[in-house]
């Protein structure tokens, strides 16, 4: 038997989860890696694929070791799948390997994709031929191949970037027969379908559109006119923008009647082009958002379950209500988009916005993003890459790429370890999409540089203090220099914050106010701020009080204007009492911007009251703003002036002991955080109490805790960092330790390892032993996390040894427990039995009964693993009889689990349930939400080996609910095990 005789016996689908028959037979296409390995090559049907180009569509960046292997592998079994018949080692007919790499033949009329391009193709020609009807037609044969996402519950960077340009292509196509329709068929009939379009897709003005066109046609000329309203309406609340010409034309025609808008000849190629346009480029075909409309709705088409579809970030600051001015900057920054249709020619847009501190740059390039972001339907990305950060800090660019794969839904164990990786990961998300990505407060091109997406779909805004020369030279940047306001814009500025009565009945003071102001967006919104705050102050005694003021924060670049800032500064600052003044001052020493008012009050060594009394002040006299209750930031520029007032006026004593309380604040309250969520740790340590004058947070329940935990994540690791650079180690390490219930709960393992590692390095500095011991075994952990066991077990043996020397048995089951639940992970269960053996008899030689119960339900896992289920019920049971008489609900619920496991196991199906449902009891009530997900997940498999499948379906949904809040990559699973357990159809 021929190739294609071969490949005519079989038939995939891929538009909806991946399926495939053999001559009227469904295939079992084995495990989910194999199936994501068949989608790559049906995706690429009948072309080579290299190793190289699998195994990077499959793991994308982060291949796992023996790849090779691995892809052969499931190339063998696909192979044995796809052809049963062949003959061990005579070639593949069908899935051939070739000097260029892997070939999967497919012949057009077998694979659902060709199926769906091979109908639209048909309708376009029809359409172009004049034959309206046939164009419906194949067009709603062309819908109707789409049973849901694209490869549904299958992952991996090749099939989700595949699945995103499907879905817009699906979109497209469904417009294009909605048009077919309204030259074929009664418009009102389409009326409902569009209005469920336009509740989905708001921002898409092609179904606006075609809802005004199929109103006005049936004969409601004032419900189109309403339409329009209510898509002008969506469109400015979303986008920020007015709708496009081309739909408001539509508008005026409608509210003209103009003839040329009814069908005067139905089924004529001119009834269907007389209203919008016809094909992919007709009205509005950009898409300011992710679609989630249902698949076509023709004759007898069945109803079609609406895929689910990937988070878009928006991550745009808030834009300024009372922006003004900046029409030649705004006219040049439109200049640089591409007109509709047109194509950048390759390369990446890139808008430099340059100019001195405190000009406007950030409030420019945020109000214009906002008026262009509907142009790109992906999303958008922002970061402040604080390039002139007062402590001297700019952010690193890995650590920004780090945030943008965050905010891409990149799942941590996706997550490449090296700054490489994680680079090219990211140009390869942004490959495939049209996103807006501004990078604020750059310090230069080299920082600027490794964020730059490969690709001409994304554009990017660039904002700093540099002129950016090397990025404009040799990356094709645009520089749009923001200059200082005109006098008139000065003055409209003024007169929104403070009230255009105010100005106008000064207008001397007001000119000399700008004057004096230079016109700097900064010092003029400080300078209003006092008077809106103080209302019966004359503007003259303001502008008076600004020329007797000496000083300023000196020249940002030889002799600039701006230098006038600094006397703004002053000037408030010196109108401070001399309490609040201090406080300022203090707040220049914190590492982050934004700081929670608990800490400051630690800074300044003050009771909480008098403290936040002084916060209040400084809130309303604009050197601070509370961006949440009880938690403040403070611009740039703000903060260098504190940080340089504290080194002239409070003495080096006075700061270091500033910073020792603030540190103090930050450990004793994280300790206790940290005692809420895990009271009982294998690796317990002691805190001496915190001094009288420091400020320690308390919480109510570990809910709380983790609340905290949460705000306070990105500030606890840049005062880690400050905290080892200025070798107050001892804080560096025991914040780290303090740390990792967090960290461990919420998957953020990069975040741990990296500052355990500064953990590491404090307490060898300290020759801590038992420092180094317990933060060997923080690290065990993060790199158990991400999979990299070598690691793991070179830590815990280091974690090991250390406890030995310091004659720690407790410490030393902990580093044994770690072990074993890496080799757990590693499936290697007869070494972890023995780590778990061992763990339990130091435990019980440093009678640490907590520890105890954990080992006991570790060794009773292990045994059920092996398949001695009676020894693994008798460790579980001993483990939870212990755990309740000691009150220990934090580590019941793992061996409720466990239990629940081997009663499966053992075929006692309400024993089981029971367990279960016990754990998972227990887990919601500690937080635990991944080990809930976990539990539900088993829970739901055993319903369905029951046969109760609305309750297993009902434990998958809510385990799929967690873990899509989550972000964790284990959705993917159970979102394919809910799709089996929905389809039950056997396809010809």
């Amino acid at each position: 038997m021929g190739d294609q005789a071969v490949a005519r016996t079989l038939r995939f689908e891929l538009l909806g989860p991946l399926r495939a028959w053999r001559e009227g037979a469904e295939l079992d296409l084995g495990q989910q890696q194999q199936r994501g390995v068949l989608a790559i090559l049906l995706l690429n049907a009948n072309r080579s694929l290299s190793q190289q180009q699998l195994m990077s569509g499959l793991w994308g960046m982060t291949p796992p070791a023996h790849a090779v292997n691995l892809l052969q592998r499931h190339a063998s079994g696909l192979r044995r799948v796809l052809e049963p018949g062949r003959r061990p080692r005579s070639p593949s007919r069908l899935l051939a390997w070739t000097a260029a790499g892997y070939r999967l033949t497919v012949p057009p009329d077998r694979l659902d994709l060709h199926d769906f391009d091979r109908e639209v193709q048909r309708a376009r020609a029809a359409r172009r031929a004049g034959n309206l009807p046939a164009a419906a037609v194949a067009l709603h044969e062309a819908l109707g191949l789409w049973r849901g996402q694209v490869c549904e519950g299958l992952s991996g960077p090749s099939v989700e970037a595949e699945r995103q340009r499907l879905e817009e292509r699906r979109l497209k196509v469904l417009e294009e027969r909605i048009e077919a329709d309204l030259g074929l068929r009664d418009p009102f009939d389409l009326v409902g379908e569009l209005r469920r379009l336009v509740a989905d897709q708001p921002t898409r003005e092609r179904l606006h559109g075609l809802l005004m066109l199929a109103l006005y046609r049936a004969g409601h000329q004032a419900e189109a006119l309403a339409a329009f309203r209510q898509a002008r309406r969506s469109i400015r609340e979303r986008i920020g923008t007015e709708p496009t010409g081309r739909l408001q034309r539509l508008h005026e025609r409608i509210l003209a009647g103009d003839p040329a808008l009814d069908v005067t000849q139905p089924g004529s190629a001119a009834a269907f082009e007389a209203g919008l346009g016809s094909g992919p480029a007709g009205l509005g075909s950009g898409v300011a958002g992710s679609a989630s409309g249902p698949a076509g709705t023709g004759p007898q088409q069945p109803d079609r379950t609406r895929p689910h579809h990937p988070l878009v970030p928006a991550q745009l600051p808030h834009c300024m209500r009372d922006f003004v001015g900046r029409a030649d900057a705004l006219a040049r920054l439109d200049a640089l988009l591409p007109g509709e249709g047109h194509s950048t020619g390759g390369a990446v847009v890139i808008t430099a916005i340059g100019g001195t501190a405190g000009v406007g740059k950030t409030a420019l390039a945020v109000y214009w993003a906002h008026r262009i972001r509907g142009r790109f339907p992906d999303g958008q990305l922002y970061v402040n890459l604080r390039g002139f950060d007062p402590t001297g800090s700019p952010m690193h660019p890995a650590e920004a790429v780090r945030a943008f794969l965050n905010a891409l839904a990149v799942p941590p164990e996706q997550m490449p370890l090296d700054p490489e990786g994680q680079s090219a990961l990211y140009r390869t998300l942004l490959a495939s999409r049209r996103l807006l990505v501004v990078l604020d407060n750059a310090r230069d091109a080299e920082q600027v540089r490794p964020l730059l997406p490969g690709s001409s779909g994304c554009l990017v805004v660039v904002t700093s203090r540099n002129d950016l020369a090397g990025l404009v030279a040799t990356g094709g940047a645009h520089p749009v220099t923001v200059d200082l306001l005109s006098t008139a814009e000065a003055r409209e500025m003024l007169a929104r914050r403070i009230g255009r009565r105010e100005v106008d009945a000064e207008p001397v003071a007001v000119d000399d106010i700008i004057a004096s102001c230079a016109r700097l967006p900064l010092a003029l919104a400080i300078v209003a701020a006092r008077a809106a705050l103080h209302p019966g102050f004359p503007l003259g005694v303001l502008a008076k009080e600004l020329h007797t003021v000496d000083g300023g924060l000196g020249s940002l670049d030889g002799g600039d204007p701006a230098s006038n800032v600094r006397t703004v500064f002053s000037w408030s600052y010196h109108r401070l009492r001399a309490p609040a003044a201090r406080m300022l001052r203090l707040l220049g020493l914190h590492p982050a911007p934004e700081i929670g008012a608990l800490a400051a009050v630690a800074l300044a060594g003050l009771p909480p009251a008098q403290g936040r009394s002084l916060l209040a002040e400084l809130s309303r006299a604009q050197l601070i703003t509370e961006c949440a209750p009880g938690r403040f930031t403070r611009h740039d520029l703000l903060r260098a002036y504190a940080a340089e007032r504290a080194r002239t006026q409070d003495t080096d004593a006075e700061r270091q002991a500033a910073l020792r309380r603030m540190l103090d604040h930050y450990l004793h309250t994280a300790f206790h955080a940290s005692a809420l969520l895990n009271p009982h740790r294998d690796d317990p340590m002691e805190l001496a109490g915190a001094d009288a004058a420091v400020p320690v947070e308390r919480f109510a329940d570990h809910r709380r805790a983790l609340e905290w935990f949460v705000r306070e994540h990105t500030v606890l690791l840049a005062v880690i960092r400050q905290a080892a650079d200025g070798r107050t180690d001892g804080h560096a390490w025991r914040l780290a330790w303090a740390l990792r219930p967090f960290t461990d709960r919420q998957g953020l393992w990069h975040d741990a390892a990296t500052i355990d590692r500064t953990a590491l390095a404090a307490a060898s500095r300290q020759s801590d032993t038992r420092g180094q011991a317990v933060i060997h075994g923080c690290l065990a952990y993060a790199y158990m996390g991400l999979g990299q066991y070598g690691k793991v077990h070179r830590h815990a043996d280091r974690a090991l040894a250390l406890f030995d020397e310091l004659a720690d048995a407790t410490g030393q089951a902990h580093a044994h427990r770690t072990s074993a639940w890496a080799l757990d992970q590693q499936r290697r269960y007869q070494e972890a039995l023995a780590h778990a053996q061992q763990a339990l008899k130091l435990f019980e030689t440093a009678g640490h009964r907590t520890g105890q119960a954990r080992a006991l339900n570790a060794v009773g896992w292990f045994h059920s693993q092996l398949g001695d289920l009676q020894q693994g019920l008798a460790y579980c049971r001993r483990a939870v009889e212990l755990q309740e008489e000691l009150g220990d609900r934090f580590n019941q619920a793992d061996t409720w689990d466990s239990l629940g496991y081997v009663h499966r196991r053992l075929d006692r199906r309400e024993e089981a349930l029971a367990c279960y449902e016990k754990a998972i009891e227990l887990y919601r009530d500690i937080g635990d939400r991944y080990n809930e997900a976990n539990t539900l997940c088993s829970l739901g498999t055993l319903h369905r080996d029951i046969g109760d499948v609305r309750a297993a379906r009902t434990s998958w949904q809510d385990a799929l609910t967690v873990l899509d809040e989550l972000g964790h990559p284990d959705a993917v699973q159970v979102r394919a095990d809910l799709a089996r357990l929905r389809d039950t159809r056997s396809v010809p």
